[in-house]
């Protein structure tokens, strides 16, 4: 979440006569993320999130996130529902952009995951890719291994801006990379950003997922990489195997993953360690100025690439043999 398109109060009244959710008391501009802009919306009927997407984010896709949302909220999966307006639409537009009204969720995020938070997580992610598995709907990975090479050329030549070396190290990555990529593992619909900024507790009780404005169809053990990445090191980069293992005996008790998975999991969980050093390499210095946004650190998956380098198997990850 961030705020690229400020809103003004008398456009938001406008905006919110289309629904039947109260009248505006209060809102205001959320900082965190780097995709959309997002505001959070009171009103006299409760609070809502007001969605407005950005570029990154392709008009044509918005439907599919969206009913990939009340799909996996009418199997049991706790996240965000659009909210409809007086004419039955969820999509309308205000400053220029698409835009949704979302329902609130409770809780907060983790800072500091314990291995109990990523075995939550684990076990929500699983429950996440067996109820995606009769969604009708599809949606190619642009961030998958195919879609590497012009965020490579788009950041790359300035890489060494934020590291000395950065520029040659990628492109050896890249190319490792695209000439080992598996590409016949099970597949369905991934959140792909399962961040813990996307994750709600209440206590200690995961309360629900949010923003799937990066879901799509990939390998399903893609989007364990991806939580590997994004749950289990320390503030200093290194690896927590307690966490990692946590985080995939949870998954293994809903969805037990497949040898061949297993398997590939060190080239995947390099693979979304470079997916995510190259946007955040893009994002830092894409950042329009007086942008209400933090762009993350893209030393973060340098770091992160480097450990899974060195890994010879999935058992590095905490994984049974």
């Amino acid at each position: 979440m961030a705020v690229y398109t400020d809103v003004v109060a008398e456009e938001l009244s406008a905006f919110l006569a289309d629904y039947d959710i109260g009248d505006l008391l209060a809102y205001k501009g959320i900082a965190e993320g780097v995709e959309n802009s997002n505001f959070l919306v009171h009103t006299s009927r409760g609070y809502f999130i007001l969605t407005l997407y950005e570029k990154r984010v392709a008009a044509e896709d918005l439907p599919f996130f969206l009913a990939l949302m009340e799909h996996l909220h009418a199997r049991g999966i706790s996240c965000p529902q659009p909210v409809k307006t007086r004419r039955g639409e969820v999509l309308g537009r205000i400053a220029g952009r698409p835009a949704a009204m979302i329902t609130f969720l409770d809780g907060m995020w983790i800072r500091r995951p314990s291995p109990a938070h990523c075995a939550a997580l684990g076990a929500a992610l699983a429950k996440l890719h067996l109820a995606g598995l009769d969604f009708k709907g599809s949606r190619a990975n642009a961030l998958s291994v195919a879609g590497w090479r012009a965020l490579y050329a788009h950041c790359g030549a300035r890489a060494n801006e934020v590291q000395r070396d950065l520029e040659p190290f990628l492109a050896a990555e890249l190319s490792y990379l695209e000439q080992r990529w598996p590409r016949d593992l099970p597949q369905g619909i991934i959140h792909a950003d399962l961040f813990p900024d996307n994750v709600f507790f209440l206590g200690n009780q995961l309360s629900g997922l949010i923003d799937f404005y990066f879901a799509c169809t990939d390998a399903l053990a893609y989007d364990v990489a991806i939580c590997l990445n994004a749950w289990c090191f320390e503030t200093d980069h290194s690896y927590n195997v307690t966490k990692g293992r946590s985080l995939l005996q949870a998954y293994a008790q809903v969805r037990p993953l497949s040898d061949q998975e297993r398997d590939a999991l060190p080239l995947l969980a390099r693979g979304a360690a470079l997916r995510f050093l190259l946007t955040r390499l893009a994002d830092w210095f894409d950042v329009p100025p007086g942008a209400l946004v933090r762009p993350k650190d893209p030393f973060e998956y340098y770091r992160k690439l480097r450990f899974h380098q060195a890994v010879k198997s999935a058992s590095d990850y905490g994984i049974a043999a």
